[in-house]
């Protein structure tokens, strides 16, 4: 398997979603590990001149106003670690520590924070042997960096702490004997360069943004199905419509949908039919799914400078050997974007719901009420879009923005807090929430196809509702639905769903 080998500058999401899933070894390039050594040798020199340095022979925080006696140079740094190792929750998964393994790895890679190249390798040690420490979820407000789970992953480096191993609770210093690694002794500016930067609360934000990327595309899909179980019609999708507004996403969801829908039987046989328009959630998915498009194309760009950036504090500037307190670990762009992705991820499970609900009542549809043919002794997918309205029902109350919540800590010190990291937990909640509204409207249009016997779908609906069918059976009376619900989870949430369907259409 090929490594990948980090810098602090050229670090891809898509090399993240990689390492994520936990089959990507990592290492660190030759130059990167050289340009560590020197800026360490900077902190030394001042160190050695009894300069001044915030973190370094000061207290943290409010009292960085007291000096500390350089013989406890070395005692500062772990009790800094054990004072704000104070998080609390359940604790992370396995996919979001290796995510914040790698980027903090990284950003102390490109050589701004004074660390032995001995951090970064612990680091990449725990990541290449999957030694996953135990990080609760809460405890931060995303300002002097996400400190308090920060705090919960340096321990394991100290021999302390927790680790999640091949699903096992054990120890740090168990996991680091069974790694035959040795735990480190922090040097000055170690524990707070650990501790420092953003690297939660962007984990969190880039996993939920490369979900969101994946479920657009399965959104146009299974939004194309509902059209054809519905009998809608593809006019409102054609191009001059879209170029004559001119947005990007519009017009490339319009385009998708012509595709998936082309050499549709069920669509050309209603060409002619008395029904002039459908109702907003068919006819204006270019215009709802756009938009999600759009934003995460904004929120990329954010997220890919950010896991290339250095968040410390204070930074070593190499060439000048000048050393700068300064606020990079402020995550104010991060929670903004990650409220972003909550808020346009709710928007795409709103319209969902409203397919589903559209599909379900006869009165809106030529479908079977409820998608059952003999109601009454059956509720068929009654229940299920009861779920879907509960889901997009929580989104409206997560899609609440945190970036723009502030609450003083640290004596006023730091008086000016993002809230990053719950903005980015709760965008990930919403996501998952809108994967499983999408799994429903899955099950809907598969069912509602199914009632079609004259006419043949568009070949990539067709083969869409074989993958589904693969699965699921059809409906033909009440059975257990939760099951079933989490099958089309699966299936939304898989890469071969996608890429079967792009095989017949190209990349949506």
């Amino acid at each position: 398997m090929s490594i990948l080998w980090i810098d602090g500058k050229s670090l891809t999401l898509e090399d993240i979603f990689l390492v994520s899933k936990g089959n990507q070894p990592v290492s660190l390039k030759v130059e990167a590990a050289e340009r560590l050594i020197a800026c360490r040798a900077v902190i030394e020199e001042a160190i050695q001149e009894k300069k001044i340095i915030y973190g370094v022979n000061t207290g943290f925080g409010k009292f960085s106003d007291i000096l500390v006696s350089e013989k406890n140079l070395l005692q500062l740094q772990e009790n800094l670690i054990w004072s704000h190792a104070a998080g609390i929750g359940k604790p992370l998964t396995p996919e979001l520590v290796r995510t914040i393994l790698l980027l903090k790895a990284n950003t102390l890679a490109k050589g701004y924070s004074g660390v032995r190249p001995l951090i970064v390798h612990r680091l990449l040690d725990l990541l290449n042997h999957d030694l996953l420490p135990v990080i609760p979820e809460k405890g931060s407000v995303g300002a002097s960096g996400d400190l308090a789970p920060l705090a919960h992953l340096t321990l394991v480096l100290l021999g302390e702490g927790e680790v999640f191993f091949k699903q096992q609770r054990i120890s740090g210093m168990e996991a680091l004997k069974l790694a035959g690694i040795e735990a480190i002794k922090l040097q000055a500016k170690e524990g707070l360069a650990l501790l420092n930067g953003t690297q939660v609360t962007t984990a969190l934000a880039v996993i939920a943004l490369l979900r969101l990327e994946h479920l657009i595309k399965v959104a146009d899909i299974i939004g194309a199905m509902s059209i054809e179980a519905l009998k809608g019609t593809p006019t409102a999708f054609d191009p001059r419509i879209h170029q004559v507004r001119g947005l990007a996403g519009q017009m490339r969801v319009a385009d998708n949908l012509l595709r998936l829908l082309k050499d549709s039987q069920i669509v050309l046989g209603h060409k002619y039919c008395a029904k002039v328009q459908d109702a907003y959630s068919l006819r204006c998915m270019p215009q709802v799914h756009g938009t999600v498009r759009d934003a995460c194309q904004f929120i990329r760009s954010i997220l890919s400078t950010e896991i290339n950036s250095a968040t410390d504090n204070p930074l070593i500037f190499l060439e000048e050997k000048d050393i700068l307190s300064g606020g990079n670990f402020h995550a104010q762009p991060i929670s903004m974007v990650a409220d972003l992705t909550g808020i346009v991820a709710a928007q795409l499970a709103n319209i969902s719901e409203r397919r589903i609900e559209y599909m379900l009542d006869p009165q809106t549809s030529s479908l079977a009420g409820f998608l059952t043919e003999r109601g009454g002794l059956n509720s068929g997918f009654m229940m299920a879009q009861v779920t879907a309205a509960s889901l997009v029902s929580e989104n409206k109350v997560l899609a609440h923005p945190a970036s723009v919540d502030s609450i003083p800590t640290s004596a006023n010190k730091e008086d000016f807090v993002s809230m990053g990291t719950f903005a980015a937990r709760k965008a990930l909640d919403i996501v998952q929430n809108c994967e499983y509204v999408l799994a429903i409207e899955l099950l809907c249009a598969a069912q509602g196809l199914d009632f079609e016997k004259k006419l043949i779908s568009s070949p990539p609906i067709d083969h869409a509702l074989k993958l589904v069918r693969a699965e699921i059976p059809h409906w033909e009376r009440d059975r257990l639905m939760a099951p079933e619900i989490e099958k089309a989870y699966q299936l939304v949430r898989s890469e071969k769903f996608v890429q079967e369907i792009e095989a017949f259409v190209g990349a949506l």
